[in-house]
């Protein structure tokens, strides 16, 4: 398998907004950034992937772009900014930036633009379309409820927008759309990056007909458009040739967040032959804990049908692609109240999570405070809530499907994005340390127990683990570059696979429940020896590994001889 820097590195993904803050005016920013720079160096990170820093006016908190080469007000200057990366660079990180390029801003100049008349130069930047029998053009829901399409008076039309009305798409249809997009993309490179984290890249391609969706889904609404642009008609063509005018020119990394992905369509992005991307977000894991696929309709997530998700990505990339692992983002809630106990075994559990996924092949992703085993909230009421996705589905459930809030609320407690937004924790006092004003979103209460103080001077803490975890990343190459293979596969609380390199083999065996099963290795299962890896308990390193009883959430991990 060819090695590259990207495949053995550890990222750590920065919600700026609510990392660290300088200056006192409640909202995270760049010399924030560099102030804690040495924390994450401390970590291991290698690649530190920031979400976008851009000019904007925060409709959807930075994915709304309104001029991609200025650095947003609240954020720092670009002075400040190009001392970040040269501060991260001084440290041996590198800095991946994400790349928003399937809609801007209703506030960029292009669009500015583009509304004023049918003739503007810049009209075809974005997609309009006139009515249809004095509707929208199509029934298209968007991803934050409602109609995907606006009506605009200046020039009788309508305008499509897959996120919010203030997030309008671009028409990649548009070769100056491209060109655009591609000397910006070279812009911010030749600036020293080393890569982009491309947002919703494969919406990029729509049906240009917008067929109306007929089918309708259990609660009376148009059953979602996505055929018409996921994976759209021209992707593979756009991205081909983003990768000839651009990606090839440098050696950085590349992923895409890619909506409804499949294993064999993310091939086809990925391959080391022809693909144009090093690994791609896929969101299957991400929806099992939801019934039919709705984020919102929650079901306790099922251990037999992770293994079937993380195992096919697993097995359909090897030696084809490559896999980044992740439980968690700035989309996500917290994977320690989500997939573990954030109660009586919130340490425990997050250890097990953290080296069940790190052990696996492809590139691991921690989102900030994941190393401290941070946990969702429960703001008071509503109105403390910022996320655009979760006002709008309360929204719709309250004043469109007549829901009682009270039903609604227990969703948003474990599925709000705003639970991965809440400011980062790094010490006891006031505000968390985060900053000496007014946080622009509330602190999460138990930072006094959970904090990066605390983590750091604590060898048994959740952070001090994760270091283990990385530094084993970098000196065991079977961890990157082994194969993967599924053991006890219908074990419905164990999480049991191997990785398999050379003469070496590891035993990753992790406890998903509070409960104490048996652990039995399979019949005929080939090793010579064994040694205890990294474990989340105290173990005997003498007790066999052919049947053991597991401790609510332990995970071992035994190196072998084959």
């Amino acid at each position: 398998m060819e090695k590259k820097w990207w495949k053995e590195s550890v990222v750590y993904q920065i919600y700026p907004r609510s990392f660290k803050d300088s200056n006192g005016d409640g909202i995270g920013d760049i010399n924030g950034i560099i102030e804690k720079l040495d924390y994450l160096k401390e970590l291991g990170i290698d690649v530190i992937w920031m979400s976008p820093m851009y000019e904007s006016p925060n409709d959807d908190n930075g994915y709304d772009i309104s001029d991609y080469q200025k650095i947003m007000d609240e954020f720092g200057t670009m002075e400040d900014y190009e001392r970040m990366v040269a501060e991260i660079h001084k440290r041996g990180m590198k800095i991946v930036m994400d790349l928003v390029v399937n809609h801007t801003s209703d506030e960029h100049n292009w669009f500015v633009e583009s509304r004023k008349s049918k003739d503007n130069p810049y009209r075809d930047y974005y997609i309009w379309r006139p009515g249809k029998d004095g509707k929208e053009p199509s029934n298209w829901q968007s991803y934050f409820s409602g109609s995907t399409w606006e009506y605009d008076k200046t020039t009788d039309e309508y305008y499509l927008h897959l996120f919010s009305k203030k997030q309008p798409d671009l028409n990649w249809e548009n070769p100056k759309v491209r060109q655009e997009v591609y000397d910006m993309m070279t812009w911010w490179l030749e600036k020293d990056i080393d890569g982009f984290r491309m947002d919703m890249i494969n919406v990029i391609s729509k049906n240009k007909d917008f067929p109306d969706i007929t089918r309708k889904n259990r609660e009376g609404n148009y059953q979602w458009a996505s055929k018409h642009f996921v994976n759209g008609p021209k992707i593979h063509e756009y991205l081909q040739e983003m990768k000839e005018k651009v990606l090839s020119n440098y050696d950085i990394m590349t992923v895409g967040e890619m909506q409804e992905i499949i294993p064999e369509e993310a091939v086809k992005y990925v391959n080391s032959e022809d693909g144009t991307l090093n690994m791609v977000f896929h969101f299957q894991h991400m929806r099992i804990d939801a019934r039919n696929g709705n984020k919102w309709d929650l079901k306790p997530f099922d251990l037999i049908e992770l293994k079937e998700v993380m195992t096919t990505w697993q097995k359909e990339l090897e030696g084809k692609g490559w896999n980044s692992l992740y439980l968690s983002n700035h989309d996500q809630a917290r994977p320690v109240s989500r997939f573990g106990n954030d109660k009586e075994y919130r340490i425990e559990s997050a250890k097990m999570l953290g080296t069940w996924l790190h052990m696996m092949q492809g590139t691991p992703y921690v989102y900030q405070g994941e190393e401290l085993g941070m946990t969702n909230v429960k703001f008071p009421s509503i109105e403390d809530y910022h996320c655009r996705e979760t006002l709008g589905m309360y929204e719709d459930a309250t004043k469109n499907l007549g829901k009682d809030p009270e039903e609604i609320m227990p969703s948003i407690y474990a599925k709000s994005r705003d639970n991965a937004r809440t400011p980062m924790q790094w010490d006891d006092s006031e505000n968390a340390g985060f900053t000496e004003g007014t946080p622009w979103i509330m602190v999460n209460p138990n930072y006094k127990e959970i904090n990066a103080k605390q983590a750091v001077n604590d060898p048994n803490s959740i952070f001090n683990y994760y270091r283990k975890l990385i530094r084993l990343r970098k000196d065991n190459p079977i961890i990157v570059y082994g194969t993967y293979d599924l053991i006890l596969k219908d074990d419905e609380k164990i999480y049991a696979y191997t990785r398999t390199l050379g003469n070496e083999k590891l035993l990753v065996v992790a406890n998903f429940t509070s409960e104490k099963p048996i652990f039995k290795l399979p019949e005929g299962f080939p090793y010579k020896s064994y040694q205890l890896f990294i474990a989340n308990y105290d173990v005997d390193e003498g007790e066999s590994i052919e049947s053991f009883v597991l401790k609510p959430y332990e995970v071992r991990v035994y190196k072998l001889d084959i």
